[in-house]
């Protein structure tokens, strides 16, 4: 079998990055911007860190907001509808996951009307034709989504996420600016980041993972070990690494695909509207135990990028449980809690069965049951 790997046509890293949106539009001829981005953003003025530059180039674009942090179907169909109204013919996505995620779902629709019902589009769906082009600029410094083929959309009829995975609806250029992300709350900060290091640790032990992702998820794992705590407490170098961190983390994963930690993320954020990060980070060391005789040597090589020392003198158990462990410290370091207080025993079965048939579930590293999920979603109570 073949390996794949695929990343966006052009990205630009590094402070003041986000100038080059001006250039991008201009060299792809592109007309009038969707430009999809969530309230806040457009309230606290990051938004108009792009749009004053359209501005001052006399570009052309249309806003739209209709976007929640879980984003919906209902978002999707508003942005449809909205994407046709504005007359626009290339989008710039400006967020995080929610943003980009609705953004990739109105391209690929547009692009793809035979696709209009949104719950088509769960799976590998047998899309024909690239998403309308868009220009990714993500605020958090978490998701990937501007480097990833995946989104995740909420169907709130039926209490869960679904993820759709299409090779087309990758953003044609991505605009990774650490200035960008300078606004995040620590809060945010935190549970994207813990999203990004999920990504990593899933990426790199999961069933499809061959040498060249693991050369990014290890990396990945390094900076963002090293990064995050900085990043919370908005310094530089944090706010740094944890935009190159992220993104080497979904040019990975992306191409291999995740876990149960993420199938179990996604329910929760459905059935609770738990911020994906948090669940994820909540869900990371759990599932690390749960997986670990199924992982061989990898555990060593993730505490060696978390910073741990000696470990090539350790036994398996030892360095197994210093990388749960480096996970479980750094999570708890940037004010994660460690327990659910919404989960409920008499939810448990809906919650497992929702994260079996999630599409990450498969990817995981050591095949699981309902009753196995059961008992993990229960170490949260």
């Amino acid at each position: 079998m073949a390996n794949r790997i695929m990343l966006n046509q052009t990205s630009y890293h590094g402070a003041g990055a986000i100038a080059e949106v001006v250039n991008e539009a201009k060299a792809g001829g592109f007309h009038k911007a969707f430009v999809c981005t969530d309230p806040d953003l457009i309230r606290f003025h990051v938004a108009s860190k792009v749009t004053d530059l359209l501005d001052q180039a006399g570009l052309a674009y249309e806003m739209y907001s209709d976007i929640k942090a879980n984003p919906t179907i209902e978002n999707v169909q508003h942005g449809v509808q909205a994407f046709k109204d504005a007359g626009a013919d290339y989008i710039i996505a400006i967020g995080g996951g929610s943003s980009m995620d609705t953004a990739k779902a109105i391209g690929i629709i547009i692009a793809n009307p035979e696709f209009e019902d949104v719950r088509s589009l769960e799976g590998v769906a047998p899309t024909k034709k690239s998403s309308v082009p868009i220009i990714a600029v993500p605020t958090t410094a978490g998701t990937a989504a501007e480097v990833t083929i995946n989104y995740v959309i909420t169907d709130v009829e039926r209490k869960r996420k679904f993820v759709c995975v299409d090779p087309h609806d990758m953003p044609i250029v991505a605009i990774v600016d650490p200035d960008m992300m300078a606004s995040m709350p620590k809060g945010l900060t935190a549970s994207t980041g813990m999203d990004a290091l999920t990504h990593a640790i899933e990426g790199y032990t999961t069933k499809a993972a061959w040498e060249m992702t693991d050369m990014f998820h290890l990396k990945a794992i390094e900076i963002i070990g090293k990064s995050l705590r900085g990043a919370v407490e908005n310094t530089k170098e944090g706010r740094e690494g944890m935009a190159l961190g992220q993104y080497i983390a979904g040019m990975g994963f992306s191409n291999v695909g995740l876990g149960i930690a993420h199938s179990m993320a996604h329910t929760l954020g459905a059935v609770y509207d738990t911020p994906h990060g948090v669940a994820c980070a909540m869900m990371l060391p759990i599932v690390m135990e749960y997986n670990a005789d199924c992982t061989g040597e990898k555990y060593r090589e993730i505490a060696r990028a978390m910073g741990v020392s000696n470990v090539d003198a350790m036994s398996q158990e030892e360095y197994r449980k210093a990388a749960v462990d480096s996970v479980r410290k750094l999570s708890e370091d940037v004010g994660i809690p460690a327990k659910l207080e919404a989960l409920e025993e008499s939810d448990l079965d809906f919650l497992a069965e929702s994260a079996y048939a999630d599409a990450c579930r498969p990817g995981n590293p050591k095949d699981t049951s309902v009753e196995d999920l059961k008992d993990l979603f229960r170490k949260l109570m």
